[in-house]
């Protein structure tokens, strides 16, 4: 039976010098002094303690022990006669009495060494995860994950929210990604699905008379990675309030995001309420974007009208958007270099100019706009100084464009970018429907459960394009933390609001049972919204990468190198729920 530990690695102070106590952990590192001097390093969850070997004994204790293998080791502390103020514990030392082994690492060669894993190959980091784990800089991220977690709970038990579980096991739904699709045994040719979003089941709690909900609720969606976005599943804040409106909801998440933002962040700022509001038409023409960063200060300009005609092939007949940068110092190759990545991340080339300081156009395009000089300068507004970033195409893309010139300009720039702060913003006024681009057919521009603007007069009376739906989207420093929405409770509305994109009122209650039915019932006004916990933890955390701050993530494929998943199985258990496989070559 191993004795308990009396401390852990990080508790030992001078106050302990001279008491007997048990410490256990992982074999960090030894260094190695003579064949009877030795100082070994003990790590475990909490710190690390340095043990002082002085015995040819002890010291054959360790012989032949790797690196990461489990030991207990009790002795007597005493004061280092070497400080190291570096670590909490670096003013004593243990000096053993017995050293024993819990746990051998049967291997001499790591697939990396554990205190600098973050510098292996994420494919090597990912399949030896419980190593990579083992890191203080990457067990503190998950750490700071779950008091994060902790404290929105907290916060929203505050509010008298009701934390409910919701089915994992449910139907298929339109929710906008791929459904994870599970087989039923008992029912042949049946399939559950993994909730997109615990969507229509906090609809319906609000219908039962529950006034407020919330959960971290698993969400599982069958789409690509991105840097913000981990394939498979990710978790979110999700809250429904009964009898509410979009500002009961703005309310609640202007209380509980940005002392959470402020206490635990990178950056010890955030914005306080009330958060900016943008519609989404301002958002696009002003910044390019329906997630702007609103800690960069630069917007865009219509500069269509005196590019026109300007002889340069690319604005022929096109919408041209405008940046203007007031003393931007930075040389060709950082220009060269912001114009390469804004056409790696759009697609689209962007362009460019300066009004140098003797007033004169130099640069880019500017041989294109000498014959209009004073033409340009009045329409952008330009001072000796100036530089110009350009985009242009139909006006939605160019739109886009200078979005994306406009965040590496604002990078690049830093006159033009608070960065050190989380700036929040409500994106409102979103369009109910949308023609979409590869069905080029009406369609849901985003979540068909919202209210629209106007309700049923709007649905009936007004161009489906010129109807906005009650929808926001919360966005921090260019990310969008989650969508959120007064919902469509009304029946009547609901299925009118369907009939637009073509789906009529059967289609809707052979989709949409459960809700159909009970607003049928009478069902409160309600609204709601779910911030992503993964991305808000990756924001508090400063994180480039969503995998830094899951405990156990999947690649950018979707695949788990660790645990061997997506993995075969065999026919036995294919048969128990009826499922046989077609692989893509035999469908030939």
């Amino acid at each position: 039976m191993v004795q308990s530990r009396t401390h852990t690695c990080n508790q030992l102070r001078l106050s302990d010098v001279g008491e007997k106590v048990t410490i256990t952990g992982w074999y960090d590192n030894m260094r190695k002094v003579s064949k009877n001097l030795g100082f070994l390093i003990l790590r475990d969850f909490y710190g690390v303690t340095q043990v002082v070997i002085e015995t040819e004994e002890m010291m054959a204790k360790l012989a032949g022990i790797n690196n990461e293998s489990t030991l207990s080791v009790t002795g007597v502390v005493r004061e280092r006669s070497s400080k190291n103020a570096q670590i909490a514990t670096g003013e004593i030392e243990v000096v053993p009495e017995d050293i024993s082994v819990l746990g051998k690492c049967i291997y001499n060669e790591l697939p990396f060494e554990v205190n600098r894993s973050k510098e292996a190959d994420e494919s090597v980091r990912l399949k030896y995860r419980y190593l990579d784990l083992r890191n203080p800089a990457v067990k503190e991220k998950i750490v700071l994950r779950c008091k994060i977690v902790a404290e929105l709970r907290r916060r929203m038990t505050e509010h008298d929210f009701l934390e409910i579980t919701t089915p994992i096991l449910t139907c298929s739904s339109p929710e906008g990604a791929r459904d994870y699709l599970v087989p039923s045994r008992n029912h042949p040719g049946k399939f559950y699905a993994l909730p997109q979003a615990p969507q229509q089941f906090k609809q319906l709690l609000m219908t039962s008379g529950f006034d407020r909900y919330f959960q971290i609720a698993p969400c599982f969606r069958d789409e690509d990675a991105r840097a913000d976005r981990s394939p498979g599943e990710f978790y979110q804040l999700d809250m429904e309030m009964a009898f509410a409106t979009q500002e009961d909801v703005f309310g609640v998440i202007e209380d509980v995001l940005p002392p959470v933002f402020a206490e635990y962040g990178k950056y010890k700022t955030a914005s306080k309420a009330p958060f900016t509001r943008i519609s989404y038409k301002d958002a696009m023409e002003k910044y390019g974007s329906d997630k702007p960063d609103l800690r960069i200060d630069l917007t865009l300009q219509d500069a269509t009208e005196c590019m026109a005609d300007c002889g340069f092939g690319p604005f022929e007949g096109q919408n041209v958007q405008a940046i203007v940068v007031d003393n931007f110092t930075a040389t060709r190759k950082v220009i060269d270099k912001i114009c390469t990545d804004v056409e790696v991340v759009s697609g689209r080339k962007a362009y460019w100019f300066k009004l140098d300081e003797k007033g004169e156009l130099s640069g880019g395009i500017s041989k294109f706009l000498q014959d209009r000089k004073d033409r340009v300068v009045a329409a952008l507004g330009l001072k000796n100084g100036d530089f110009v970033g350009l985009s242009a195409g139909k006006k939605g893309d160019a739109l886009k464009t200078a979005g994306v010139l406009r965040r590496f300009l604002g990078d690049a720039c830093e006159a033009h970018m608070k960065k050190e702060c989380y700036e929040f913003c409500w994106i409102v006024d979103f369009p109910m429907y949308e023609i979409g681009e590869e069905s080029g057919k009406l369609e849901f521009c985003h979540n068909p459960f919202s209210m629209p603007q106007g309700g049923m007069d709007a649905l009936i009376n007004k161009d489906p394009l010129e109807i906005y739906a009650y929808q926001y989207d919360l966005v921090c420093n260019g990310v969008e933390l989650s969508s959120g929405a007064v919902r469509n409770h009304d029946p009547e509305i609901m299925v009118k609001a369907f009939e637009i994109v073509g789906l009529d009122e059967e289609a809707v209650k052979a989709k949409f049972p459960a809700m159909y039915n009970a607003f049928c019932y009478g069902a409160p006004p309600h609204a709601g919204i779910a911030p992503g916990v993964d991305r808000m933890v990756m924001l508090i955390a400063g994180e480039e990468s969503i995998r830094e701050i899951i405990p156990f993530p999947m690649n950018k494929t979707a695949q788990d190198v660790m645990m061997g998943a997506p993995s075969e199985v065999d026919d036995g258990q294919l048969g128990d729920v009826h499922i046989k496989i077609v692989l893509p070559d035999e469908k030939k």
